[in-house]
């Protein structure tokens, strides 16, 4: 119980640490290439963040959240290029806290960015709540 209670503050004294010293605007080689990846990608999903089939997950992910709301033909796309957008975002979060050299801050980092893009999504976007349901913005 004791250690229990030991990693827990070691945890919670973490966070302030992260917040004062992160630099999430860092840019390395590797962090220039899968912005870039994601913003060519951004112009292939907006269509569909706008219709409501794709939107933004609470964990800082994006997810089909309706596909009867993409044509038929088109969802393996749409599939794919989610896919394709989350593998990005997973590799962002976690070469953002390495740049800071804290890999350990991967959550925070993603937890952060969950925050940015609900914050930056456009209105009539869906994202998820705290609770995980889907909400228009």
């Amino acid at each position: 119980m004791k250690s229990l209670i030991t990693l827990a503050c070691l945890f919670f004294l973490s966070l302030p640490v992260f917040a004062q010293q992160a630099d999430l605007e860092v840019n390395t080689p590797a962090i220039a290439a899968l912005k870039a990846g994601m913003q060519a990608r951004h112009n292939t999903l907006a269509a569909h963040y706008a219709s409501g089939a794709v939107g933004l997950t609470k964990d800082g992910m994006v997810a089909v959240r309706e596909a009867s709301a993409v044509p038929m033909a088109q969802r393996p796309a749409v599939a794919s290029a989610v896919a394709d957008e989350n593998k990005d975002r997973a590799a962002l979060y976690k070469e953002i806290a390495n740049a800071n050299k804290h890999p350990e801050w991967e959550a925070e980092v993603r937890s952060t960015f969950a925050s940015r893009w609900i914050s930056k999504a456009q209105s009539g976007w869906y994202y998820q709540n705290a609770a995980g349901e889907w909400t228009k913005k």
